[in-house]
């Protein structure tokens, strides 16, 4: 059911009205750099859960810090009215890791607002994501038409490890009829998108070893490999000739209805002029139903560290996106058999897996999404929402899905084209961001009119 006129009214000044308090504190969030990668200081990671935990009880939520042997997730319940359903807001307060400050335009940790765009590692994903969530409840005051769970992870951006055990052990604090997770991208700026299929991921490390130790590049070159030249022979196995991923045993989507024009692609991924796609098949499908995968690092000797001697030892991260329906049991498995069987030269080679999350298919029909597409509708203007696939990973989609099989799961997001989430210069569009904020507040109350 749709929202009266009255209502949308009242929550269109409710919301202007929290806008300002709502981005002071998404600024302040965006300072605590919680990043839950193993190099980096967990303790900005306790500091933003408790900052999570503040910001839910002052919406009037009974609200609690709590862990599964991982980090710190933040747990807020509000029961029900009469006859209400419950809905879940899921967001995450980790982040990626800034990598090479020196390619941001300003300092990742300090917000810094720029042609209505405001730049910080975060201030998209996911704390605009997590802000909307407060944004929305905010409005409501002490009177939210539905029962609410906001549950925020504090380990999204590594994996989501613990989020599995999080969600068996709070599973009845956690019960909702919708499961509402903010963590994705809508099409373009003024134009809401809601996402119904998502890749999944496998990250794996693999060391290749030639030699003990390094030895005299000029005495034993030509006869003796070393590691990291055995290594780019290896990695170069992963594709063909026109870029398609050559590891037999993963899946192959096809058939997103979508287009996605090479222009629109070049731009949003900053492409060097010459550099030509990838792949096979619509760029739609390379992107989103397609297997992808990205050597994201080596270790080895820097240029200006490299002596004449052959490396011994040389080490890779791979990334491997996964269409939906695969397995990322057997997609490990495939990918790992396949740098066994190819490392070449006979050098020794281990593959680690170093996470792993599962593709996912959405089902957008029944009343919940006529609320949802209506609430979206009217704060994009009167634009309906498209419906998109993503070729990144949201692990948590196919956990709740898992966990919670009865709910209606809404994949909706404060990114655009232009976000830049994971790389330097990220930033949240202002203006999108308060279509996002009064969206949720027209959904929560569209979605209490469906059971009356």
């Amino acid at each position: 059911m749709t929202t009266d006129d009255a209502t949308e009214t009242g929550l269109r000044t409710a919301v202007e009205r929290e806008l300002p308090r709502v981005r002071a504190d998404l600024e302040q969030l965006v300072r605590i750099p919680g990043i839950a990668f193993p190099e980096f200081d967990h303790t900005h990671l306790d500091r933003s859960a408790e900052a999570v935990a503040t910001l839910l009880r002052g919406c009037g939520l009974d609200t609690e810090v709590v862990r599964a042997g991982g980090h710190p997730a933040v747990l807020g319940r509000r029961p029900a009215p009469a006859g209400a359903p419950t809905v879940l807001l899921y967001a995450h307060h980790d982040v990626q890791p800034p990598g090479d400050e020196s390619l941001w335009d300003s300092d990742p940790f300090e917000p810094e607002e720029r042609d209505g765009r405001l730049y910080g590692r975060g201030a998209a994903d996911d704390k605009a994501g997590l802000m909307a969530h407060v944004a929305a409840l905010r409005a409501f005051n002490d009177a939210l038409p539905v029962g609410v769970v906001v549950f925020v992870e504090g380990e999204e951006e590594y994996g989501s490890a613990s989020l599995a055990d999080l969600l068996r052990l709070h599973h009845d604090k956690l019960l909702a009829d919708v499961v509402v997770i903010a963590d994705s991208a809508n099409w373009d700026i003024g134009v809401p998108a809601l996402t119904t299929s998502l890749r999944g991921i496998v990250n794996c490390v693999a060391e290749v070893r030639t030699l003990d130790a390094a030895v005299h590049s000029g005495m034993y070159g030509g006869a003796v490999p070393d590691a990291l030249t055995a290594l780019a022979r290896l990695l170069a196995t992963l594709h063909d000739d026109a870029g398609d991923v050559t590891v037999e045993g993963l899946a192959v989507g096809s058939g997103s209805t979508l287009d996605l024009s090479a222009e629109r692609v070049r731009a949003e991924a900053g492409m060097v002029d010459g550099v030509r796609f990838t792949g096979t098949g619509s760029l739609a499908d390379r992107l989103w139903t397609k297997p992808s995968l990205s050597v994201l690092g080596i270790d080895a000797p820097s240029v200006l560290q490299a002596g004449n001697a052959l490396v011994p030892v040389a080490r890779t991260k791979i990334s491997a996106r996964l269409a939906p329906g695969d397995d990322p049991v057997k997609a490990f498995a495939a990918l790992r058999d396949h740098l066994e069987a190819r490392c070449p030269w006979g050098a020794a080679i281990t593959v680690t897996l170093d996470g792993a999350g599962a593709p996912c298919v959405i089902d957008t029909t029944g009343p919940h999404y006529e609320a949802v597409r209506s609430a979206l509708r009217a704060a994009w203007g009167g634009v309906p929402p498209v419906e998109i696939g993503v070729g990144g990973s949201i692990p948590a989609v196919s956990t709740f899905q898992a966990e919670f099989p009865a709910a209606t799961i809404v994949v909706t997001g404060v990114e655009d084209p232009d976000t830049r989430a994971h790389g330097p210069n990220e930033s949240l569009h202002l203006g999108e961001f308060a279509r996002v904020c009064l969206a949720e507040a027209l959904m929560l109350d569209g979605l209490a009119r469906t059971t009356r």
